[in-house]
Parts: C-alpha cells; structure tokens; sequence
C-alpha cells in the first residue's frame, strides 16, 4: 500500500475540534493524519484561534485557567500519544467527488494528490472578521478581543468598547454589561442593523452608550490596550476614547474556500451538516467546530463536535468494511 493510500482517516485543521477529533480516531485505531495548517497561513492556523488567547478561564478542568497556547499543545500532545500524526503543511486542493477522497498538499496543480483517504473530517474553524489595524493582532489578547463570552469577565469595572451594529454586536454588549461599569458601541452608521427587539434592550440599558457615524482609526498602548482613536465619518474630527477593552464584533468568516464547490454552505458561508451529526452530504466526509457552527463558536463546543465528527467517521468507516 503507498503513501498514496494508507490514509483511513484525514482531518484538515487542528483547533480544539480537529484535534479532539484525532484523540477519538486514534483511540480507535484510525491511525488519523491531521494537516494542521501553517502559521503564515491567513486561515487554518495550527492549534486554531486559541493559539490567539492569552488566558482561558472557561474551559472545563481547569480552575486556574491556562494560556490558550498551552491548551492546544497539551490537546495536540494527547491526540500524539494515541498514534495520530501531524503534517504542519497546508492542504490547497480537494476533490471529494469520488471515493476515495483526494487531498493535495503544496503544489494544487501537481496531477497526482498527496493523499488519498475513504474520509474525510473537516476542522478548518472560521476567522473573526477584523478592522484591519496595524496593532489589532499585537493587542489580541491584551485588551482587543472578539468574544465577549471568552474574555468579558476580565474587564470587571471597566469603560470598554464594542464596534459592531448587528445582532451579535448588541448581544455582545448587553452581555458585558454584566462586567464592565460603562459600553460604548462604535458604530459607522447612525442606526443599528439589529433587530428591533436588539435595539430595543440595548438602548434600554444604561451601561450602554453609542458613538454614531464612528470608525476605528488606530488602537493606543504597546503592551496592552489604553485607548483608541475614532473617527466622525461625518465631520471628519477625530478623538481619543480612553478604554481598557475593545471588542470587535463584525462577523466571522468559515474557512471554507478549499470546499467552495463541493459540498453545500449555509446563506451566510458556513458548511452544512445533517441535523444532529456531523456528516455532510458527501458520504465520508464531516465537519465539525466553527467551520461549521455559526452559533455557540466557544472551544467547548468545537471539541464537543470534534467528538461527534470521530463517532461519525468510525461507524461510517465500519459501515463500509473500512473500519
């Protein structure tokens, strides 16, 4: 058997659903390859977004929290110690049309693929959509967050920001008003896109304030987030809003472009699974974590989804004398 076919399962990123997905395989004598990606990639970043998280402080099991990077180590190291192998490489083809399954990493125009295996799990997550800043990535993590689930306990008492307009923005605030003694929403427009019943609550609560017609121009502090620079689209004046946190909260876009025409996306771009599972329409091939959720998004479910992508994958490589 060549390198070509030896591959039972292959799972395409390494966040907390793929990886979780490979403990599972590999504890049933799957023997996964996991192509986790590389870190110049602008999408499926090995290890996922926790790799951008400094502490992380909801993840169940541990009680003093613990840095999103060591998080992922230990899940890679555990999914490692069952027999899974990791490729740190970049998958840049698929053909999914036919079994078995062909994935090609490097060179997409090579005739042969790099892989061939019977299934396929799909991990790549989705990236939050951000301003574009120069300092946004250096502040990740210190000050600039997007997830107000993740990160809005740490800003107890605090002034902190939101920029965003939609239904997500406006839950997002509502939500950190729990925390935070004042929000101001930074909004481009002079009227929210949310629903009105989102509108409604927002405005009614009064730890929320809105900075209209404003854009986002530049985010202050080397080492942690001390203000930010926002512009008046109508006046053209800019001021300095002196906060402690800034939360983005514009939209998310899934990794999908490798599966663009080959498997069905929801309206908003996210892949598409049968309901209450992890398989797509394709036989053989699933997905699970933010690829494919455009909901919960938190590293609990993804590894929750991880588990039901590998149950999924084994009965279904049972099912057709590949187990």
């Amino acid at each position: 058997m060549d390198k070509q076919d030896n591959h039972k399962v292959v799972i395409i990123g390494s966040g907390p659903a793929g990886l979780t997905a490979a403990i599972y395989t590999a504890r049933a004598n799957l023997n996964p390859l996991v192509i986790e990606g590389t870190p110049s990639s602008t999408s499926n970043q090995p290890g996922g977004q926790l790799m951008l998280t400094t502490d992380v402080e909801n993840y169940p099991g541990f009680p003093q929290g613990i840095m999103g990077p060591e998080l992922m180590t230990q899940f890679r190291e555990q999914a490692q110690r069952f027999g899974a192998e990791i490729l740190t490489d970049k998958v840049t083809r698929v053909d999914l049309t036919q079994l078995p399954h062909s994935i090609w990493v490097g060179d997409p125009n090579k005739p042969e693929p790099t892989y061939h295996t019977w299934s396929v799990i799909i991990s790549t997550g989705a990236e939050p959509l951000t301003l574009g800043l120069e300092a946004e990535q250096r502040l990740i993590g210190r000050g600039v967050s997007t997830c107000a689930t993740c990160d809005g306990f740490f800003f107890t008492n605090q002034h902190i920001a939101i920029v965003g307009g939609g239904d997500s923005a406006m839950e997002e605030a509502i939500f950190l008003t729990r925390f935070a003694s004042k929000v101001t929403v930074i909004h481009r427009r002079d009227k929210l896109r949310a629903s009105k019943i989102m509108q409604d609550r927002a405005f009614a609560n009064d730890r929320i304030e809105f900075l209209w017609n404003s854009t986002v121009s530049n985010l202050i502090g080397q080492n942690r987030l001390e203000a930010v620079e926002v512009i008046n689209r109508v006046t053209n004046k800019t001021s300095v809003l002196d906060i402690t946190g800034l939360f983005i909260a514009i939209g998310h876009r899934p990794n999908t472009d490798l599966f663009t025409d080959q498997l069905h996306h929801k309206q908003n771009g996210y892949l598409l699974t049968k309901p209450n599972s992890s398989h797509t329409e394709v036989a053989g091939v699933f997905a699970c974590g933010d690829v494919q959720d455009d909901v919960y998004r938190q590293a609990i479910t993804a590894a929750g989804s991880g588990c039901m992508a590998a149950i999924d994958a084994e009965r279904w490589l049972e099912s057709v004398g590949h187990g």
